[in-house]
């Protein structure tokens, strides 16, 4: 039974997991303002080394489209430029010599619709996540059976294994839709 037990909760943990990867995912999704996160996944090149930009600089947003960065070190504006220029947020850096400014423009209603595709891609991504746990613990389960663990058992625990998976990919919906909201509301 421990051993039972033992999968369960490392399956509840990483589906968890899952849900949380997935609302940070999200939080990359620009909305109707930026957001200083939506920097998070892009890195500098700092003396060599790959570093998030949050490491090397202050990022602020002045209003609810332009987003401020200010680096430590002033020799660093060129990589954070350049870093900009190579990602995928769709905007041109505009360098003053003492911070970069990133000026969003409004989105329209085909941004906004990609954006919504975007994060339903995440969500199904976080779904098929928390699925895969669900299969490996299973199959981890049928093993304990093998060993001796009666059936019965192993069917509660399915039953358990399938109610935190239901759980948790409501969850991502709700999260989903949520974030649909935010991303659609002018």
């Amino acid at each position: 039974m421990e051993e039972v037990n033992f999968f369960l909760d490392e399956a509840k943990e990483s589906m968890e997991k899952a849900v949380k990867h997935t609302e940070a995912e999200f939080t990359k999704i620009r909305a109707g303002r930026v957001m200083p996160n939506m920097l998070d996944g892009l890195m500098v090149n700092y003396y060599g080394s790959p570093t998030p930009i949050g490491q090397v600089a202050n990022v602020s947003t002045p209003d609810a489209r332009t987003l401020m960065i200010k680096p430590w070190e002033k020799n660093l504006i060129g990589e954070i430029e350049k870093a900009i220029k190579n990602s995928d947020l769709g905007v041109q850096p505009n360098n003053d010599g003492e911070a970069v400014r990133l000026n969003f423009p409004p989105m329209s209603e085909e941004r906004r619709k990609q954006l919504v595709k975007n994060a339903s891609q995440e969500a199904e991504h976080g779904k098929v996540s928390i699925r895969s746990v669900r299969k490996e613990t299973n199959e981890a389960l049928k093993k304990l059976q093998k060993d001796g663990v009666p059936e019965d058992e192993i069917k509660k625990a399915e039953e358990k294994v399938q109610g935190l998976t239901k759980k948790f990919e409501e969850k991502i919906d709700e999260l989903l839709k949520k974030k649909e909201h935010d991303i659609l509301t002018v």
